[in-house]
């Protein structure tokens, strides 16, 4: 197999770090980025210079050109990138502010944005690539207090379903990533939560926690796998809570559409 160059961002814990450790476990080479790169020193230590710590707040385009820059020019070239960072706003609609979703959109969103614009060059010259994108089951469907959350991952999956049309011929392969939820700090201290409103105490009490999640470590196999594909899928759920939400969901939406079907088509 041949060694792949790899751009992760959000590379210092979670789900990052777990597909930079898969990724060179098996003889490839990271350009892992994370906000504070000395995060990333015990994996130096361990895999040297296969691997590259990077410092990018995803946020600012100059930072993500200037990362996307020294990884090409640390290995040559860029195989695979991994949109990954990001983080869960938890509220009801009416509780979030403003600021809060401009905020989650900058990151989840915009900062997907940058990273992948600074990539694109690279990969067209190549004629080669995979972009990755992480998104999540609340990017295909949505659930009470996680609105915003949704909101950026649907966009995502929009921006990118579009991007998968526009670069194909340029031999540059567009996966979305779509786990349920995984064992990692995005429920907790990564995590931004509104401030509540007691007219949706009833609901927050009666909300249903999932039990289980997966591990960063199975998100990242399935990631290596859909890489490895000689025919990658455009969107992959993961793991079978995600599964088991998101399809009897997509089949009721289809369902609700040809049922309407006839008054959407005659305009009256």
């Amino acid at each position: 197999m041949t060694r792949r160059v790899w751009f992760v961002t959000g590379a210092g814990r979670g789900l990052g770090r777990a597909i930079t450790r898969a990724a060179l476990a098996r003889g490839d080479r990271v350009a892992a980025a994370a906000r504070d790169p000395r995060v990333l020193d015990d994996l130096v230590a361990e895999h040297g210079d296969a691997v590259a710590p990077l410092r990018l707040d995803v946020t600012d385009a100059d930072q993500a050109a200037a990362a996307v820059g020294a990884a090409t020019d640390r290995f040559g070239r860029l195989d695979v990138v991994v949109n990954n960072a990001g983080y869960g706003l938890f509220g009801y609609v009416e509780e979030i502010t403003p600021a809060q979703l401009r905020d989650q959109l900058e990151v989840n969103l915009l900062g997907v944005l940058h990273v992948t614009q600074a990539a694109l060059p690279v990969l067209r010259a190549q004629a080669s690539g995979h972009v990755v994108q992480v998104s999540s089951s609340s990017g295909v469907a949505a659930w009470p207090g996680l609105g915003g959350y949704s909101a950026s991952k649907w966009a995502l999956e929009g921006l990118s379903e579009s991007l998968a049309q526009e670069v194909e011929g340029f031999g540059v392969h567009v996966t979305l990533v779509e786990p349920g939820p995984v064992d990692t700090a995005w429920r907790d201290e990564s995590a931004v939560r509104a401030t509540p409103l007691p007219a949706y105490d009833a609901l927050r009490a009666a909300a249903w926690h999932p039990p289980g999640s997966s591990t960063p470590e199975e998100v990242a196999r399935v990631v290596l796998a859909v890489v490895d594909a000689d025919e990658p899928p455009l969107r992959i759920l993961v793991g079978d809570l995600a599964a088991d939400a998101v399809l009897p969901l997509t089949e009721e939406r289809l369902a609700g559409w040809r049922r309407w079907e006839g008054l959407g088509r005659s305009g009256d």
